[in-house]
């Protein structure tokens, strides 16, 4: 697969999260532990799925603890400290610092063999972030007070685990895609015990948040994950990271469209601010090397 087109797959799963809320607030009250928990199942079960025909890609989860630890670390730890932020912070202000992550991947991307991180890169990510803030600013004012310090902490840290999994995982770019749905069980396993722990089971009341929750598993959770692990090993990782701004808006705007929000001039200024980041960001872009798009792709990864 050329850079370019592991990009545009990695761009799949951007425009996959847009759709994150809706089915969320679609799916009824499950509690997120529990809501992991279902979710991440049905999207190892997908990847799992396509292994029918590729009996052969069960192999691919004979990996090393260091790689384990990577993929369900990422998973799984990016949502847990995400969980504890919305629970210990306003969601406004968590959702803000959580949104560091898309500028972190452009900043450690710089740290990988062969990368070399432009002021375009840096620009373009800082104007995606300018427009992350003026949406949450639209939202209502920021309430930023000592006593959601913990929360804040956590947004931060969950941000740096999403970076880091997202940038480390080119350094392991020789681990096929369909790992990815080990990584998924044992993030829906963790995510069990979490539940057992800290929540009360609450089911789906009728089929509609049923089949929200089926779809949640099976795109935003699912080939979401999968998509993008082949867009951070073998496409733009910096233009990734700066593209990665329009997943909050897209998403609100998704909610606009089905009723569930109101538009506003702070959606469209946001929408605005995106683009042009990445259109700076596309400026420090270099071709691709068409000898070098293959190195480390010999394992078959899932196909989304």
């Amino acid at each position: 697969m050329s850079s370019r087109n592991a990009t545009a797959t990695g761009f799949s799963a951007i425009l996959l999260w847009s759709l994150l809320a809706l089915f969320t607030a679609a799916s009824g009250k499950v509690p997120p532990f529990q809501l992991a928990a279902m979710t991440f199942l049905v999207g190892g079960l997908a990847g799992v799925a396509t292994w029918i025909p590729r009996p052969h890609a069960i192999r691919s989860l004979r990996q090393p603890p260091i790689v384990w630890a990577l993929g369900t670390g990422g998973l799984f730890g990016y949502h847990a400290l995400y969980f504890a932020a919305l629970r210990l912070a306003p969601p406004a202000e968590s959702g803000l610092v959580n949104y560091l992550w898309p500028l972190l991947i452009v900043l450690f991307s710089s740290f990988l063999p062969g990368e070399r991180l432009r002021a375009a890169h840096i620009g373009g990510a800082l104007v995606g972030f300018t427009g992350i803030l003026v949406l949450f600013l639209g939202r209502g004012a920021l309430d930023a007070r000592a006593e959601h310090l913990p929360g804040y902490a956590c947004a931060f840290a969950a941000a740096f685990v999403w970076a880091g999994y997202s940038v480390l995982s080119r350094r392991f770019g020789e681990v096929p895609t369909d790992a990815v749905a080990g990584f998924c069980l044992a993030t829906s396993a963790l995510s069990f015990l979490g539940h057992l722990a800290f929540e009360t089971t609450v089911w789906p009341e009728n089929i509609t948040q049923w089949l929200a929750l089926l779809a949640l598993g099976i795109g935003p959770v699912g080939i979401a994950f999968y998509v993008w692990d082949i867009g951070v090993k073998r496409g733009d990782i910096r233009l990734l990271g700066v593209a990665s701004y329009a997943a909050p808006v897209l998403s609100t705007s998704i909610l606009v469209l089905a009723g569930h929000a109101e538009p506003s001039i702070t959606l469209a200024v946001s929408c605005a601010l995106i683009v042009v980041g990445a259109m700076v960001a596309t400026l420090g872009t270099r071709r691709p090397d068409p000898h070098a798009s293959g190195k480390g792709t010999e394992a078959n990864p899932i196909t989304p």
